[in-house]
């Protein structure tokens, strides 16, 4: 459709599985680019992206054209089978089974896009299972925490 418009802002969060620290220094800013590279493959531009060493945080606009589950299926699937042909030291990796994504008014962009470049210090006092935990609260999310942390 010529004349159709969407801007849905996601704030996509998703961890290694098990939380293992698999995402290193030498890996990170590369596995970002990848990222980006396969978020504009699929007409869902990111907007940033910013990870430690057990999960991700990614704020991407959702395409017209594709289901959010499939964008994210996509995205996981991708990235996972490039990081596991960067070296023997990722021959495990994996990404949880599952996710959490939130939309984001075009008010709050900002203060996502603050909240994801600020990760490295926001770990230093809350874990990502707390800091998950907090998301879900403030979107008013019941989850099922033995099914999400896996």
């Amino acid at each position: 459709m010529a004349h159709s418009y969407c801007r849905i802002v996601i704030h996509l969060v998703f961890s290694t599985k098990n939380r293992c620290s698999l995402i290193t220094d030498d890996i990170r800013e590369e596995l970002h680019a990848y990222m980006i590279g396969i978020l504009r493959h699929l007409n869902s531009p990111s907007i940033r992206i910013n990870s430690t060493s057990d999960h991700a945080h990614i704020l991407f606009l959702l395409s017209k054209k594709h289901a959010v589950d499939f964008v994210i299926e996509e995205l996981k699937k991708s990235s996972s089978k490039w990081i596991k042909a960067k070296g023997t030291e990722f021959t495990d990796f994996y990404w949880q089974f599952g996710y959490a994504a939130f939309s984001v008014g075009q008010k709050g962009v900002d203060n996502v896009v603050k909240y994801i470049e600020n990760q490295k210090e926001h770990h230093q006092t809350i874990s990502f299972a707390d800091e998950v935990r907090e998301l879900f609260r403030m979107a008013g999310v019941e989850f099922d925490e033995k099914h999400f942390f896996d």
